[in-house]
């Protein structure tokens, strides 16, 4: 058996993925079988339940006799607890190359698009695979998921395309108003405590030899987490004292298009890295991938 898996703290595209990776997989003839890494964020559920695709286990740890195809990170830090042991066999990403090595050649795709879900509709056209209806529907959401309904900088004139081809499988006609649909889904705060909304999209960075928390929480209007920051800040305090030099926290607002950027750590850092702003306001930031980590990597070299 060979598990497909995305990242710890597992996103919808990190879910989604997983899915149709194993789909495609079980149709080339291998045994397959999606996991995840961690609890589904209310989105994930969201999309699972509207095209009726039942939720993939949890995969908690690897071993020497696991084999395992990676998709959307490549970083041991956000894998599965035990991945540099595991035999990886398979990689499909579209962030940047990270940390993992292999013990055998494998088969590695990784391009520069706005969504994992992209780079896996490639792999169908490539092999020549039909997509099921309803892996279709999660794919398409996992592009609006990470491209945010298309706002986002990452987002490439193929995803755009791709959404087209995946629209007409699964039939959903009006794509941008089930964005915003996932969207009010994935805001919801209400009742949710810091430390689940910190943890809702975290992801830990190896960098010059230093540990860096970047998180994101994307919501339709920055006034519905207003309330809550100081009580993300102490939790963003309770992830640094564990051994991170610095947390970030973007507050991303898809309407305005712009983040407010929360951070613990050394006083000055984010006007160091990102530049000055009023209140920690960055108009125009919506990307972790391509506006956040790429300084933070500069600046910690």
């Amino acid at each position: 058996m060979i598990y497909v898996v995305g990242h710890k703290s597992p996103d919808s595209d990190s879910v989604c993925s997983a899915i149709a990776v194993a789909e495609l997989k079980k149709l080339l003839g291998f045994e397959t079988e999606a996991r995840v890494a961690g609890e589904l964020n209310s989105e994930t559920k969201f999309i699972l339940e509207k095209f009726g695709v039942k939720a993939p286990k949890v995969l908690k740890s690897v071993g020497l006799k696991d084999e395992v195809i990676l998709v959307d990170h490549s970083d041991l830090s956000q894998a599965v607890d035990g991945m540099k042991d595991a035999m990886i066999v398979g990689l499909v990403d579209h962030h940047k190359l990270g940390d993992v090595t292999t013990k055998v050649p494998i088969e590695v795709l990784i391009r520069p698009l706005g969504c994992c879900a992209s780079v896996v509709k490639g792999l169908f056209d490539y092999y020549g695979k039909k997509i099921s209806k309803g892996t279709a529907g999660l794919m398409l959401c996992a592009i609006l998921s990470d491209t945010v309904i298309f706002r986002s900088p990452t987002c490439t004139d193929e995803d755009k395309r791709v959404v087209k081809e995946l629209s007409k499988i699964c039939g959903i006609g009006e794509v941008e108003s089930l964005g915003m649909e996932m969207f009010k889904v994935k805001s919801e705060v209400e009742g949710k405590s810091a430390r689940d909304l910190v943890a809702r999209d975290y992801k830990d960075f190896e960098m010059g030899g230093k540990r860096i928390g970047v998180g994101q929480l994307e919501v339709v209007d920055l006034g519905m987490v207003e309330g809550k920051r100081l009580e993300l800040l102490k939790e963003m305090e309770r992830l640094k004292v564990e051994g991170r030099e610095a947390v970030f926290l973007m507050l991303t607002d898809i309407m305005k298009e712009g983040t407010m950027l929360l951070y613990v750590g050394r006083e000055g850092l984010r006007d160091k890295v990102f530049g000055k702003s009023k209140d920690g306001w960055y108009k125009g930031m919506m990307s972790r991938k391509k506006q956040v980590i790429p300084k933070l990597e500069e600046y910690f070299g």
